[in-house]
């Protein structure tokens, strides 16, 4: 695992020169710009006195990782000028709120766009700008659950199984508004182009990555229902097996050449059957079922490694970055002490890094003063610590 950055704020990777504002908020907003974040922008966080209410410790919040903070009060009456003194100086706002809110607190996009027709104004939620629930609460199980993606996920029979946050909020949020703001920029520095709003909703990126799913169900390919398929664990050679110490191997052997390997070193090459009888893949997944649990999960790590079989041990977030390979790569990193995820994708010519940890609310009020030249947030700084 290596250790990376020097604790400094600078210019790296491909977005060096480009300036965002955070809204401060929780979730797939404050991921969305983290990424920019690692990517080289001045990320800039507005964090609120007394802190958002519902998070992790400032101090462990990596996803603040590589980011600035600065502290501004949006209900006092120099609140929103302050923002939108930094927004005018900005190339991209990012904002989490439910619809409705930054143009209360003054800081909308129009408010925005009138200062700085150029800004990229992105905008984070669950359900979207508009529509019969853009304007319920919400969180990442409701929206996997109505765009059809949670139904696929867990054994048939059984409820369905939450892939944690990651499918919703950082998928089909976080991700999906990193791309919006990308492409918005690419057009407002192109000659005669200009600033716009993205609408990045949770549910509409969502929906979008089952787009092969549709196409399957649609041609005739896939199921709708559970634990059916070849893809969603209904397959015997596409799935998670029980070890003999309780840890569990991944299998994915789709290819035939593949297959061969795998039933060859599972030592069930000459009794399984025919894997294309789909009548006999309860069968199936029983010999194999059985076949791991007579070994534990070093054991079959070391009969399958170094092969074409397409099985890998299922690791715990805390063995993850010990793996031979992900070491290898410096897939995980360590900064101050807090191990975690290098920043991805990798460039050539540009590299990122992590070189500073999570930002501390309103630790950078003076250095972005100063850096960006608004003045005004050392007076609202002043305001927030009276």
């Amino acid at each position: 695992m290596a250790t990376t950055g020097n604790g400094s704020h600078g210019s790296r990777g491909p977005l060096a020169g480009v300036r965002v504002v955070e809204l401060a908020g929780i979730g797939p907003g404050p991921f969305a710009a983290m990424l920019l974040a690692d990517l080289g922008a001045d990320v800039v966080r507005v964090d609120r006195p007394g802190g958002a209410g519902l998070g992790i410790e400032p101090a462990g919040d990596l996803t603040n990782r590589n980011k600035r903070s600065v502290l501004v009060d949006l209900k006092a009456a120099t609140g929103p000028d302050t923002v939108l003194d930094l927004a005018e100086r900005a190339d991209v706002l990012i904002e989490g709120y439910r619809p409705g809110v930054a143009e209360r607190l003054g800081v909308g996009p129009d408010a925005c766009l009138a200062r700085n027709p150029q800004l990229v104004y992105g905008r984070m939620t669950g359900w979207g700008q508009d529509g019969p629930l853009a304007e319920r609460a919400g969180h990442d199980i409701a929206y996997i659950a109505v765009t059809g993606a949670l139904s696929m996920i867990g054994t048939a029979g059984e409820p369905p199984v939450v892939p944690a946050n990651l499918l919703g909020d950082y998928a089909g949020g976080s991700l999906y508004l990193v791309v919006g703001i990308l492409a918005a920029l690419q057009h407002a520095r192109t000659p005669g182009g200009s600033g716009q709003v993205v609408d990045a909703a949770i549910v509409d990126g969502t929906a979008h990555l089952t787009m092969m799913i549709h196409g399957m169900l649609q041609a005739g390919g896939w199921q709708d229902r559970r634990g059916s398929n070849l893809l969603d664990g209904g397959c015997p050679f596409y799935g998670s097996y029980e070890t003999a110490d309780g840890a569990h191997m991944a299998v994915g052997p789709l290819e035939k050449r593949f297959y061969a390997e795998f039933t060859e070193l599972l030592g069930i090459a000459e009794t399984a059957p025919d894997r294309g009888d789909l009548a006999r893949w309860d069968e199936l997944r029983a010999l194999v079922a059985a076949r791991f649990r007579t070994r534990t999960r070093a054991e079959w790590t070391e009969v399958f490694d170094g092969s074409d079989a397409c099985v890998a041990p299922v690791l715990s977030l805390r063995e993850a970055p010990h793996h031979p390979h992900l070491a290898a790569r410096s897939t995980f990193v360590e900064h101050g002490g807090l191990t975690q995820p290098a920043p991805a994708p990798r460039f050539s010519a540009t590299p990122s890094s992590v070189h500073s940890g999570p930002a501390l609310p309103g630790a950078d009020t003076e250095a972005v003063a100063a850096d960006w030249g608004v003045p005004a947030l050392r007076t609202t700084r002043k305001d927030t610590t009276d």
